[in-house]
């Protein structure tokens, strides 16, 4: 096996990630959903690196790291899974600059673990393939494979089933992500739904599919956070391409044709809302 070479890029972003479209179709026996959804990811998110250390640990630092377990964390986690599968005995020592809100729908966690394999499969020199980390990923969570490939894909079963899609629909697009600073629980959200399958996802490019779906963990999760109605508006005031909220929320997201539209719908909202956090990227 062969060892790091010193002076490599030992740096790894936890892209944001974002649902498009996100149809729940089943509640299943073992607590998770049969969903249909769209994943996108941004060039933007929180930031994971490595250095040698004798054993696994983890710092976490941030404008959202205050309050996250250093030990207790799905980061780790992913590190010993992989370091078990793939019979490592090194250690890493870990830094997680946690950039995006806790708890808000576009990855978090999911991405820190999946940014986490990726970063140490070179760190480690172990070479495993995007679609073996990916696998590795499976037990970690629903998102977390598809956090590993963080390409434009669409997933179902629980999220684990991936599909590459074209999405050159996307690439002239700036995202605007807007959160109120409310956390919520993706159990609690779904939880919430009301089971009803309303279908699935339709045919066509991802502009067309994406803006004739839905995401229908979006109602109850106004139910339980009532000023997300609030801040769709105020992105619909703005004429996005697209304009919803993402996962189980609390964050919403906005397509615009450019940077310059995405950063005037930002300063409106945060005219209205002030207090929110907001993030502008592009699809990568």
């Amino acid at each position: 096996m062969s060892h790091p070479v010193l002076g490599m890029t030992n740096s790894e972003t936890a892209h944001a990630k974002i649902n498009l479209a996100l149809h729940v179709r089943k509640r299943l026996p073992d607590g998770y959903h049969r969903i249909e959804t769209i994943f996108a990811f941004l060039d933007e998110g929180d930031l994971l690196s490595v250095a040698p250390a004798d054993g696994l640990d983890l710092v976490i630092s941030g404008p959202f790291g205050d309050g996250l377990s250093e030990t207790d964390n799905l980061v780790l986690q992913a590190a010993n899974r992989l370091a078990e599968m793939s019979e490592v005995t090194r250690g890493a020592r870990l830094h997680l600059d946690k950039r995006l809100p806790v708890a808000s729908g576009i990855g978090g966690g999911s991405a820190d673990a999946a940014a986490t394999l990726r970063l140490l499969n070179r760190f480690w020199g172990l070479d495993h393939s995007v679609a073996a980390l990916a696998d590795i990923a499976k037990p970690l969570g629903a998102d977390v494979p598809a956090c590993v490939l963080s390409e434009t894909c669409s997933g179902t079963g629980i999220g684990h089933d991936l599909r590459m899609i074209d999405d050159d629909g996307l690439q002239s697009c700036s995202v605007l992500l807007i959160n109120p600073m409310v956390p919520v629980s993706t159990a609690e959200i779904f939880a919430a739904w009301d089971g009803q399958d309303r279908g699935g996802l339709g045919e066509g490019d991802i502009l067309s599919v994406s803006r004739n779906g839905r995401n229908d963990l979006q109602s109850p999760a106004i139910a339980l956070v009532p000023v997300l109605t609030d801040l769709l508006q105020l992105l619909d005031e703005q004429e996005p391409i697209l304009a919803r909220m993402s996962g189980s929320g609390a964050t919403c997201f906005a397509l615009f044709r450019n940077a310059a539209d995405a950063r005037k719908a930002e300063r409106h909202c945060l005219q209205k809302m002030s207090g929110a956090w907001t993030m502008i990227g592009s699809f990568r």
